[in-house]
Parts: C-alpha cells; sequence; structure tokens
C-alpha cells in the first residue's frame, strides 16, 4: 500500500492532462445516472478500501473547518471554540479556517484519528467521491487523485466506466 501511496503524486501527474479533458466532458453532458455511478462506484471502491492502513489525506493535507465543526469537536474536548481555534487552527489566504500544521494533529500513530466520532465535515465526507452532482467539484478531485488512492481507483474505473 505505501509503495502506491507513495507513485500517486506521480502518477496523478501523469494522467492530469487525461483526467482534466475527461472531466471537462463530463461537465458539459454528465449521463444522467451519474451520481448512482458514482456512488456505487465509491462503494465498490470502499468495500476493499481500509483507510486506516493509509491516511494519507490525514498525513499531507488538511480540512477546512466550518464554525459548526469548531463549536462540535471543541465542545468533544472540553474546550471554548476560541481556545480550541487558538491552539489548532489558523485561517488561511482564503479567510478559511484550516489546521496550523499537518500532519493532523488529531492522527495517531496508528492512523486512528483522536476525534472520530466528531471529525469535521470535510473529513467525513472526503475524498468526495460519492456526492452528488458530482461533476461540479472536479477540480477537487483532481486534486485528491494525488493523494488518496481510493479517488484514484475510483477516477480510473469511472474512465471506463463512463467514456465521455
Amino acid at each position: 500500500m505505501q509503495e502506491f501511496i507513495d507513485q500517486l503524486p506521480k502518477l496523478a501527474k501523469d494522467k492530469h492532462n487525461e483526467n482534466k479533458k475527461f472531466f471537462t466532458k463530463l461537465k458539459k453532458k454528465a449521463p444522467k445516472q451519474l451520481d448512482y455511478i458514482m456512488q456505487e462506484l465509491h462503494d465498490e471502491e470502499f468495500s476493499n478500501t481500509d483507510c486506516l492502513e493509509c491516511a494519507n489525506c490525514c498525513k499531507t493535507t488538511g480540512p477546512l473547518f466550518t464554525d459548526k465543526d469548531v463549536d462540535r469537536i471543541s465542545k468533544f474536548l472540553k474546550i471554548k471554540p476560541r481556545r480550541f481555534e487558538e491552539q489548532y487552527l489558523r485561517t488561511d489566504e482564503d479567510g478559511d479556517l484550516i489546521l496550523q500544521q499537518t500532519p493532523c494533529t488529531f492522527l495517531g500513530t496508528d492512523n486512528y484519528c483522536a476525534i472520530y466520532e466528531v471529525r469535521p465535515k470535510a473529513c467525513r465526507e472526503y475524498p468526495h467521491t460519492d456526492r452528488k452532482k458530482f461533476q461540479q467539484i472536479s477540480n477537487l478531485t483532481l486534486k485528491n487523485v494525488a493523494i488518496c488512492p481510493a479517488a484514484y481507483n475510483i477516477v480510473e474505473k469511472m474512465k471506463s466506466k463512463l467514456p465521455v
């Protein structure tokens, strides 16, 4: 698994133009059943994927934190939301709340998340391959295939299943 994770950035870079063309065509003419197909591909991939073997998303990127995320997590940690923000978050150039550092502070050496039950919405939905109107997040997906082995596999299966 680690070997595949290490190769992902190069594999994604090699496929970038191909993937970009595919998503451009998909945006112009998305199949009627796209959400259903994506849910199927997502479920199939994650029936064979154990995120605990990887956790590359937690090691290399950070989620955006909503106000609801901050409130929920700070309550779980029994600290004030302002303290949580000061201790763990920063505001990025787009004005979004993100982690101060990667890998994620809450990621254990065993790849378990210390706040899993209350993790941010962005973490719960990652890699967003089962999202409704999937074609609208193609730029995000292009980034995620370089990070997430499951996202990479889903996009590859998607291209063979949906020749656009």
